[in-house]
């Protein structure tokens, strides 16, 4: 994409709005701050005043509205509700100008439903991140829409990198992975809640089940992605022949746990595939 702004690395950054500024828009919009990105170069679109006001005080944003979000960002960054997304594509399609690479933050909203209500050749990159991005640690997905190249690619993973870390999806798997890791932050809160609980039973005051499972699970997490260790033999090596663990896994499989995990992707993944099936 020769002779565009999106060549140079060098600063000033890009200018990105984010429409609509929710609890993903707002947790994009928090991590571009933390990573360095200029409060002057970030642009907020809200639909109640009293959130433009709150975000204006957080973070030191500047609240515009939507056309205005339009003529000055290099960038959209499109955080609203999947469900709402029609009707503020339906509003501002016909305002954009060649050159404007739009990013969606919309789970289950394929590029397409993107490209259907832009102008022709607009680059959409879709991305899919998830809640530890609060803390730097986020899985961000990203994919191309059709008239997206690595050039646009390489915008939104300047955005997003700082987050965590950031792969690159063909964007037939983009359903997988909003059930994977997208959702996934909430499949390990559920798992340690229920694990808590478990150490409160077995005679723990709560504050010391808590502090021993979080610290369990950073620990293993760091060992999972440090090792290169695939997890069945990271698993077998805390399995000892009669011990304590093999009880404990035989009772999880005989409760159907690891089928129980599987069903819930896939609800999750179908769901994905409901919203963008019911989206107009």
């Amino acid at each position: 994409m020769a002779g565009t702004e999106f060549e140079e690395s060098a600063l000033p950054k890009p200018t990105v709005a984010v429409l609509g500024a929710g609890k993903m828009g707002e947790l994009v919009l928090s991590g571009l701050l933390r990573s360095g990105w200029p409060a002057e170069r970030l642009l907020v679109t809200v639909r109640r005043a009293a959130r433009g006001t709150e975000l204006a005080e957080r973070y030191g944003v500047t609240i515009v509205d939507n056309a205005e979000a339009i003529s000055r960002a290099d960038i959209l960054a499109v955080g609203v509700k999947p469900q709402d997304a029609g009707l503020l594509l339906d509003e501002i399609g016909g305002k954009i100008t060649a050159g404007k690479l739009v990013v969606s933050l919309c789970a289950g909203l394929p590029t397409s439903f993107f490209a259907a209500r832009l102008p022709e050749g607009t680059p959409v990159v879709r991305v899919m991140t998830n809640t530890p991005a609060l803390v730097d640690q986020a899985m961000t997905a990203i994919s191309a829409g059709p008239h997206a190249g690595d050039e646009h690619l390489a915008v939104a993973e300047e955005m997003f990198e700082p987050l965590g870390v950031t792969i690159r999806v063909p964007e037939s798997q983009q359903d997988a992975v909003t059930a994977l890791s997208g959702s996934g932050p909430a499949y390990f809160y559920l798992l340690a809640e229920a694990m808590i609980d478990a150490g409160v039973l077995l005679g723990l005051p709560r504050q010391v089940a808590h502090e021993l499972i979080v610290q369990t699970a950073i620990g293993s997490s760091v060992m999972l992605r440090d090792s290169g260790e695939h997890p069945v033999k990271l698993r077998e090596a805390v399995t000892s022949p009669a011990g304590t663990t093999i009880a404990a896994v035989h009772e999880l499989e005989k409760h159907g746990v690891r089928a129980a995990l599987m069903g819930a992707l896939e609800a999750a993944r179908n769901r994905a595939r409901e919203i963008a099936a019911q989206a107009k």
